[in-house]
């Protein structure tokens, strides 16, 4: 007897088609199956350096994420960073990060399934995200490397300025708000239809 193992679905594969209809400013797509692990470790410790060593960054501070490299790392909280790495990355990641930390005191745990993530880019992610969003994205406050979590249409996101003015950003949402989520920016974005960049 053979046992067929279910083809992965993503939170957002029936909202492909959708999301590629946005007006010209908004650009979004899924980032399905990213690996996500979190580390939970108190700075400066010899834990949170050998993740350091391990990882080749610096842990960011508080709603800070460092973007350079394969791994994002996202600040979640005092003892607690969300890394972000392309799909396939799970077990490398795990095994090195654990090798580096040993028995030093630190967790790293594979929370991958949780969250999906979509990208937005355009010159009018942020007019659109400010619809359903208190943060204020005026680069000044939220300048490139800004993680703040926050509500936005009253679903729970991280979300990660990746490019100058809030235009390239990504989005961490929970799979079970994922869908509610692309309808409201479908929605968000219906004002913008005759926008031509």
């Amino acid at each position: 007897m053979t046992v067929e193992t279910p083809a992965r679905v993503s939170p957002l594969a029936a909202w492909q088609s959708s999301l590629a209809r946005l007006p010209t400013g908004v650009r979004a797509r899924e980032l399905p199956f990213l690996t996500q692990l979190t580390l939970r470790v108190r700075p400066g410790t010899t834990a949170a350096e050998a993740a350091e060593a391990a990882l080749g960054v610096t842990l960011p501070g508080p709603v800070r994420a460092e973007l350079s490299g394969e791994v994002t790392v996202v600040w979640m909280g005092p003892d607690e960073w969300l890394l972000v790495a392309p799909d396939g990355r799970r077990q490398e990641l795990l095994a090195r990060l654990r090798s580096a930390i040993g028995d030093e005191f630190a967790t790293v745990t594979d929370v991958s399934a949780q969250r999906t993530t979509l990208a937005l880019e355009g010159h009018l992610v942020r007019e659109v995200l400010a619809q359903g969003c208190a943060i204020d994205l005026d680069p000044r406050v939220t300048p490139v490397g800004a993680c703040p979590t926050t509500l936005l249409a009253q679903a729970p996101v991280t979300l990660v300025v990746r490019g100058e003015a809030a235009s390239d950003v990504w989005l961490l949402v929970r799979s079970s708000y994922a869908s509610y989520l692309a309808t409201w920016l479908v929605d968000a974005c219906t004002e913008y239809r005759g926008d031509t960049g």
